[in-house]
């Protein structure tokens, strides 16, 4: 109880500064009014009867000699954004860095899955992961897991991280404001997500945004505290023909690393009445992750007839665009332990009631047979010019044909025996030189298609290619549409660097891998007005490069095939709603690419109006399901998940209960994670080997947006 009183103690601490913080916020927003053509308008007409409220009444003139004509503000030209998005009061969307072009996004602000708090839960069916807040974690469908090419040790926190394509730029016709606090458990292992997003358009064309993003826990199992802060910074103008966007991001990860549970015995066998009772591998490692990133990106475009006043903005006209891109990416990795920070081996393995590990959790001490202190870093240089042709409009059926050139300059340093012996740390350097473009058009609303390649002729990543064709067909019944799209890509890569070649403490690598390549097909159909869609596909992987049972990087030798059907359906009855989400997927080599056979998120919740227009909630229950497989194992010193051959891991249902309300700008979740912990005749939580997933626990949260 005290540990939920101080949870409330908090809770309130946060809305007292919120309430407090609302009133200056309109006053400051207050010095800049935003005015429409028609204000102007009135305004003028005011000033000529002396009865304008922003008039002083010092000195005043006769109105009757009073020039009543205002330049009036220039409206939003951009081809980018059709009328019915230049309607919205506010929008947000994200950049492409190799062409000129956007991808509309969503402003989240309503309660539609308000109440998933883990930002890898909310695609899909969800990922596997470690157990917290801010640790690592990888998709459970196939399809969706990420492939970083640079700096692959990111890859199992890409969730969390801002890049240049996730990186929000908002156009809005006030100033917004977003501000949102998450928090869960006793004060001693307490978890808080906190968010903070600012926009504020200086012109219809010119903004900036200010996005910040922290969470973390002190975690409810021994050595288990994480800290994730991601920030990002943001400037666009969109003008008729001139565009531009510049940015900066900083992301930093800060996670204990506990090494799992030394049996899981200590989960599953007894009841342990404190979490952090339970003994684990590790008690003094680290992994410190930053990353620091600048961009620039600039497109101006050059009408192939002459504009007139009938041509709102460039979107319509034949027009050759040319843009050039800059991006500086820079990234640092930093793994300590210790020795005396292992629990030692017990050759016979204890006893029933206190069981111990039989091997060493690191077999190898290279370098240091009493502390680890691994040090990796990476950094990339990309320029890319680029040429985008607009042969009639954006929207005809050969809208928009790309070219482009880029450089990637590469740098990789990492301690190696002789930089021991020399005190030096000498960078691997690389460079690749690529060519890229792409098509598209659409057919009014029924047909829309793309092609793009992307082709490395020299360097460092030579003869790696990228293609992807894909088109949607949509029929309409009346005004519902239902949409029938295919997708087909192939790549071949050169494997990411640090699966090549890594020296640390307890782990050296030198591999001379064969290109990576991909096949995927891709079919989805789609009824939104049903809320229904259905999908399939198909990867046929070659020269796959995976990490094997012993943690260490292997090349499959033969083809591997991972099919998946995924099926959502969302029925309503009056408020009631029944969301489900099925994936089922086959493997032909577990070991290279293990998938479960069945995964399923349901979301069962009755939404309904307390107070029309003002109070809306939302009550439920989530459930998250896969069947057992081979899962990930997750090794803290490289950085990346494995694949185990150890357990079977799976087969545990997740329960979340939770009350969400909307109350005009502000929304409120209060929710029990892990509801059925103890209900079922099992405690095998687990979707990582070893890494047990938190017990119950209470949570509360609220986002609360200002406009004004």
């Amino acid at each position: 109880m005290a540990g939920f009183a101080g949870m409330k103690y908090r809770f309130a601490v946060l809305v007292l500064l919120i309430l407090s913080f609302a009133p200056f916020v309109g006053r400051a927003y207050g010095q800049y009014p935003t005015l429409d053509p028609n204000m102007t308008r009135g305004m003028n007409a005011l000033n000529a009867m002396g009865a304008n409220p922003f008039q002083s009444t010092d000195n005043q003139v006769d109105s009757a000699n009073m020039d009543t004509t205002k330049k009036e503000r220039k409206p939003l030209e951009s081809y980018f954004f059709n009328d019915s998005i230049r309607a919205r009061k506010n929008f947000v969307w994200n950049i492409n860095m190799s062409m000129n072009r956007i991808e509309m996004a969503q402003i989240d602000s309503t309660l539609y899955d308000y109440q998933i708090d883990y930002p890898f839960l909310k695609d899909g069916v969800g990922d596997a992961y470690v157990g917290n807040l801010g640790a690592p974690s990888i998709p459970l469908g196939y399809y969706a897991r990420p492939q970083f090419r640079d700096f692959q040790m990111a890859q199992p926190m890409y969730s969390y991280l801002y890049t240049p394509e996730n990186a929000p730029f908002y156009n809005v016709k006030t100033p917004f404001t977003q501000l949102g606090y998450i928090t869960a458990g006793q004060r001693q292992y307490a978890e808080e997500n906190i968010s903070i997003v600012h926009a504020q358009n200086i012109t219809p064309s010119t903004g900036f945004n200010v996005t910040f993003h922290t969470m973390g826990t002190k975690g409810i199992y021994e050595h288990q505290s994480t800290r994730d802060t991601d920030f990002s910074i943001g400037v666009s103008h969109n003008g008729k023909r001139y565009t531009a966007y510049a940015g900066y991001i900083f992301n930093t990860i800060r996670m204990q690393e506990n090494g799992g549970v030394i049996d899981d015995w200590y989960v599953t066998g007894q009841d342990v009445e404190q979490p952090f009772d339970i003994p684990f591998m590790l008690s003094d490692a680290q992994n410190i992750m930053k990353n620091n990133t600048f961009y620039t990106w600039h497109s101006y475009g050059i009408p192939l007839r002459r504009l007139t006043d009938d041509d709102f903005s460039m979107a319509g006209v034949p027009a050759v665009y040319v843009g050039y891109s800059f991006q500086y990416d820079k990234w640092t990795r930093l793994y300590t332990d210790t020795y005396d920070g292992m629990y030692s081996v017990d050759p016979t393995g204890g006893s029933e009631t206190a069981p111990m590990p039989t091997r060493p959790y690191y077999e190898n001490w290279y370098i240091n047979n009493t502390a680890s202190r691994d040090s990796t870093m990476e950094s990339k240089l990309s320029n890319k010019l680029f040429v985008q042709l607009q042969p009639w409009d954006r929207d005809a059926i050969v809208g928009t044909v790309d070219a482009g050139i880029g450089l990637d300059i590469h740098r990789y340093y990492q301690f190696r025996e002789n930089d021991y012996l020399t005190g030096r740390r000498k960078p691997v350097a690389r460079e690749s030189f690529y060519v890229y473009g792409a098509v598209d058009g659409k057919f009014r609303k029924y047909f829309d298609w793309k092609g793009q390649l992307r082709y490395v002729p020299l360097g460092y990543r030579q003869n790696d290619l990228d293609a992807e064709a894909q088109a949607t067909l949509s029929i309409y019944f009346g005004e519902h549409p239902v949409s029938l799209s295919g997708r087909f890509s192939y790549s071949l890569h050169e494997p990411a660097y640090w699966s090549q070649s890594f020296y640390s403490n307890h782990f050296i690598w030198e591999n001379s891998f064969r290109k990576e390549n991909e096949s995927r097909l891709e079919i989805k159909l789609a009824a939104p007005t049903v809320n229904a869609e259905a999908a399939f596909y198909q990867n046929v992987l070659g020269n796959a490069v995976y990490y094997g049972a012993d943690a260490m990087p292997h090349q499959a030798s033969d083809i591997v095939s991972v099919t998946g059907i995924y099926a959502r359906k969302d029925f309503k009855i009056g408020g009631l709603h029944l969301n489900h989400r099925v994936l089922v997927q086959w493997s032909s080599n577990q070991e290279v690419a293990p998938v479960p056979l069945v995964s399923a998120y349901l979301s069962y919740f009755f939404e309904f109006d307390a107070v029309r227009d003002v109070l809306r909630f939302k009550i439920g229950i989530d459930g998250r399901y896969n069947t057992k497989y081979y899962a990930f194992g997750y090794n803290p010193a490289t950085g990346q998940f494995y694949n185990q051959r150890e357990v079977e891991v799976g087969g545990y249902p997740m329960l979340d209960f939770y009350v969400v309300a909307k109350w005009k700008r502000m929304r409120i979740f209060l929710k029990v994670a892990h509801l059925n912990q103890d209900v079922f005749d099992t405690r095998e939580y687990f979707q990582v080997l070893h890494y047990p997933l938190n017990r119950r626990v209470f949570k509360i949260g609220v986002s609360w947006g200002f406009y004004d």
